[in-house]
């Protein structure tokens, strides 16, 4: 059963730094374009990161240029989130997302409803 599963998020002080996991089994093809989405309360759900199964390049929203990075291990069928010099308006539920599409692997400008399929998400709170 496809299926994509998050893990990794947790409490950290500003400056500090997390990886999150995402199990992404099912979904581990060249044609699957993987995302990371984030939702903060009272806010719709963002973009953060994206890049094709077995891609070489990746994606990012503005405000995480430089701090975060997504990649992949296809031996383990896991995309990752590293992310360094947390703020506290990172603080939210991080989703792992996929959509079937030979269309451009972005999250750049692409809606949340673009992605078809979504785990159940790992919260991350960075306090000041």
């Amino acid at each position: 059963q496809a299926e994509l599963v998050e893990s990794g998020g947790g409490s950290v002080q500003a400056g500090g730094s997390l990886k999150l996991s995402c199990a992404a089994s099912g979904y581990t093809y060249p044609q699957y374009c993987l995302a990371w989405f984030r939702q903060a309360p009272g806010k719709e759900r963002e973009g953060v990161a994206a890049m094709r199964f077995r891609g070489n390049s990746a994606d990012y929203v503005d405000s995480v240029k430089g701090r975060f990075t997504i990649s992949q291990d296809s031996a383990k069928n896991t995309l990752y989130l590293q992310m360094n010099s947390l703020k506290p308006e990172d603080t939210a539920m991080y989703y792992c997302a996929a959509v079937n599409t030979w269309n451009r692997c972005v999250v750049t400008g692409t809606p949340y409803t673009a992605y078809k399929y979504w785990g159940q998400g790992t919260q991350v709170t960075v306090s000041s």
